[in-house]
């Protein structure tokens, strides 16, 4: 039974990328894991990604570079004050400006330097590096 999506989603994107496979198929499909994959082609981790409708529900093939040392989402999700990423930063990210934090706010899903410019704080989803 899947209780998490977008966890599940991450790892079996992680574990294709360690197993040198250039596509991962996700199932099932959310709009926070469409999103969460254009923030991460958007900084080059993955690279073009698909959807695919048939009877059985939507799927998603992504085309996977080879950039990803490491992803996962965040459990528990954890609430960050626009002046706190840096503690989560050191956290969840190996060195300071390696690797994102995807983070979900008010105006969207968005990455850990955006929400830091546009002085926003919420919940913290996933990272990647």
């Amino acid at each position: 039974m899947l209780n998490d999506p977008l966890a599940n989603a991450l790892s079996g994107i992680l574990n294709a990328e360690k197993t040198a496979k250039s596509e991962y198929d996700i199932k099932p499909v959310s709009n926070v894991i469409k999103k969460v994959l254009d923030i991460m082609k958007d900084n080059q981790y993955i690279g073009d990604y698909t959807e695919n409708k048939d009877s059985k529900g939507n799927n998603i093939i992504v085309n996977l570079l080879g950039n990803i040392n490491k992803c996962g989402a965040i459990k528990p999700r954890l609430a960050v004050k626009k002046d706190n990423y840096e503690k989560y930063e050191k956290r969840h990210l190996p060195a300071k400006g390696m690797g994102i934090l995807i983070v979900s706010t008010p105006k969207g899903i968005m990455t850990n330097e955006e929400a830091k410019k546009k002085e926003i704080g919420r919940r913290l989803l996933a990272y990647c590096y």
